[in-house]
């Protein structure tokens, strides 16, 4: 079946193009904004979509999806949304279309085939003949009114990426609800960098313990000294230490709390310079590693070939700068924005899903996410 010319061209509506340009500038930074910003323009054009089947319907989505990622494939929260919104979709579309007469034969007896296959959830229903599922008030291609389809499915669609709007408003306080459980009286924690996740975390616990926390400055971006000077100012007793400091003072921390730019699907992730650094001191000393992050950012990728994370580069002259003179030319100067940490150097998740450790982190992938949508 063809694809409508209305359909081909709603990647290029207003809308994308607005955020498509903001996120090449780099006028919307941090992951929860980019994921935020990126529901918002779904949403927008769902509402204003034309479509008589839900293959058109997932076209859309993928082609402004892939127009948002090309326009910055270093920011993975931009294709997570993209594929947590498919999922939503494809999830209510299945619910409206069981919805009939034949719910009466869901249910059924177990059997060790049906146990396996719900690793893989909606799959089965996906195979099953959609004129014996189909209700009659939600009809496909229909020649006689051609947005009738789209009429009865945009207010559940509407509903789910609401569902996943109010996610992404709300994964701080969800990632802290377990705060005070992993936070106790008299520790010291170390962190590095400025993540907005571990400084909703850290206040949190505050609320019930009494503890110190160590900053890395994080250089050459000095993030830390923003995170210092917020938990400071809630009441939280800190320090500012250079990154040259963290392996001396390992052996006084208890706990090392860490956040991340994207979780991968071996259980790795993408995180500020620095915290292979930290992790690989934690290790050396046996101190337990937690980082905290959304589930938006789980990201069905792999990194297989990169030596810095994301490839993704900040500015040189901030390491050496250009009145150095004479030993400017003489060297190449890199200095990459993320460090590649391995699952290895990692002892759990702490996601607004509750904790995992990371060799379980495919699984929540799975979950998150359809297996179609992992190429956009």
């Amino acid at each position: 079946m063809g694809i409508p010319p209305e359909v081909q061209n709603v990647a290029n509506q207003r809308i994308v193009e607005v955020l498509v340009s903001k996120l090449r500038r780099r006028q919307v930074v941090g992951s929860r904004q980019t994921a935020i910003e990126t529901v918002l323009v779904l949403r927008q054009v769902v509402s204003k979509a034309r479509f008589s089947n839900i293959e058109q319907l997932i076209h859309i989505i993928k082609a402004v999806g892939r127009r948002l990622v090309q326009a910055q494939p270093k920011e993975h929260t931009v294709g997570n949304t993209v594929r947590k919104v498919l999922h939503h979709v494809r999830e209510e579309y299945q619910a409206v279309s069981r919805a009939g007469p034949s719910t009466q034969t869901a249910k059924s007896s177990f059997s060790i085939s049906k146990f396996v296959s719900q690793g893989q959830p909606r799959k089965q229903n996906l195979t099953a003949p959609k004129s014996d599922t189909r209700s009659t008030s939600l009809r496909e291609n229909d020649p006689n009114d051609p947005d009738s389809f789209a009429k009865g499915l945009k207010p559940v669609l509407m509903e789910a990426i609401q569902d996943v709007l109010d996610e992404l408003e709300t994964v701080y306080d969800n990632v802290s609800k377990s705060a005070k459980d992993h936070i106790h009286s008299d520790e010291i924690i170390l962190t590095i960098g400025h993540s907005k996740t571990v400084e909703s975390f850290l206040k949190a616990a505050a609320h019930y313990r009494n503890y110190i926390v160590i900053v890395a400055e994080t250089a050459p971006s000095f993030g830390g000294h923003e995170m210092a000077c917020s938990l400071s100012s809630a009441g939280i007793s800190s320090f500012l230490v250079p990154d040259s400091s963290i392996y001396a003072l390992m052996s006084r921390v208890n706990k090392c709390i860490l956040g991340a730019h994207a979780i991968l699907a071996n259980g790795g992730m993408f995180a500020i310079t620095g915290s292979l650094l930290a992790v690989s001191a934690a290790q050396a000393h046996s101190t337990p590693v937690v980082v905290c992050a959304g589930q938006f950012k789980l990201t069905p990728l792999w990194n297989l070939y990169h030596d810095y994370g994301a490839l993704d580069f900040a500015d040189p002259s901030s390491v050496l700068g250009f009145e150095e003179g004479s030993l400017v030319d003489k060297v190449d100067v890199i200095n990459p924005y993320f460090d590649y940490v391995g699952p290895e150097l990692i002892d759990v998740y702490i996601t607004n899903d509750g904790d995992h450790p990371p060799s379980s982190v495919y699984r929540l992938i799975k979950e998150s996410y359809d297996d179609d949508d992992h190429e956009l």
